[in-house]
């Protein structure tokens, strides 16, 4: 989850919101409508998204999964899910850190690892960051992009030397608005919940029995000194879900979703 802005092109990205970005939501048997709300049938929802994960490790003939395991709750469900589908001996989660993140984030990450039983990896982002801000003059938003992708080449790196899938942890809410860096945590094979909106994610982490620490933790990428998600967004994803399920009119996010389509789609190609 990452920036608002353009650069690059992603390697994949579902949602090709067109024609009306707003209201988007579909009829599904995953999730009912009660009081303005929908909310998820967990089980339906837990056993798809695992079919998901190892349908897609066979077509790709990977032997398991790779991810940013950041202590957040997307990447706590994402990991969780991976290692019901495909085992947590072939779960790989890597904790990239940098000097602005905070400790606490890699004990959670931990938590969540130790809790599963999967594979972990520690490695601080900060010396590559480094050498690129050394040749490069440094600009806030950009040098947060950057973070996002240099993790994003760290994760390729181990899935290629193991043959395993990247799997992303952005949501439907982050996704649809944009809310993403084209070639970092944008650039992945797969997208486990990229169909669930973040406060469908949150019912379903109680549902799964993710950590309440975790739960309860206020969103952040950990880009600089202060950041919160829902700080950059402009509003809480309560109020940004229930805009785009089309249960409340907010021009700002009919903005969002319009002006980031193009991070949606591949690269246009010139046709002759």
């Amino acid at each position: 989850m990452c920036i608002l802005t353009t650069c690059c092109i992603p390697k994949i990205m579902p949602l090709a919101i067109k024609t009306n970005p707003i209201a988007s939501f579909q009829s599904s048997p995953l999730f009912s409508h009660s009081n303005c709300k929908i909310t998820v049938n967990f089980l339906s929802a837990e056993k798809k998204i695992e079919a998901f994960i190892s349908r897609s490790a066979k077509k790709a003939g990977a032997k398991g999964i790779v991810l940013g395991l950041s202590g957040g709750i997307d990447s706590s469900v994402v990991a969780t899910l991976a290692a019901r589908a495909l085992g947590p001996e072939n779960v790989l989660g890597i904790m990239m850190p940098s000097s602005v993140n905070q400790p606490q984030d890699i004990e959670d990450a931990k938590l969540v690892a130790t809790k599963l039983g999967i594979k972990t990896k520690t490695i601080s982002i900060q010396p590559m960051l480094d050498a690129f801000s050394s040749q490069l003059k440094p600009e806030k938003r950009a040098v947060a992009n950057l973070m996002a992708r240099i993790r994003m080449c760290v994760l390729y790196y181990h899935a290629n030397t193991r043959n395993y899938l990247v799997a992303g942890t952005g949501n439907k809410s982050e996704i649809s608005i944009g809310y993403f860096t084209k070639c970092g945590d944008g650039g992945c094979d797969i997208l486990p919940i990229g169909e669930l909106y973040k406060t469908q994610v949150r019912q379903l982490a109680k549902s799964m029995g993710i950590p309440k620490v975790i739960i309860d933790k206020v969103p952040t990428a950990g880009l600089w000194p202060g950041q919160t998600d829902e700080g950059e967004i402009g509003m809480t994803y309560e109020e940004l879900d229930k805009a785009l399920m089309g249960r409340r009119k907010d021009s700002r996010v009919t903005k969002m979703v319009a002006s980031s389509q193009h991070k949606r789609e591949p690269p246009e190609v010139c046709k002759i």
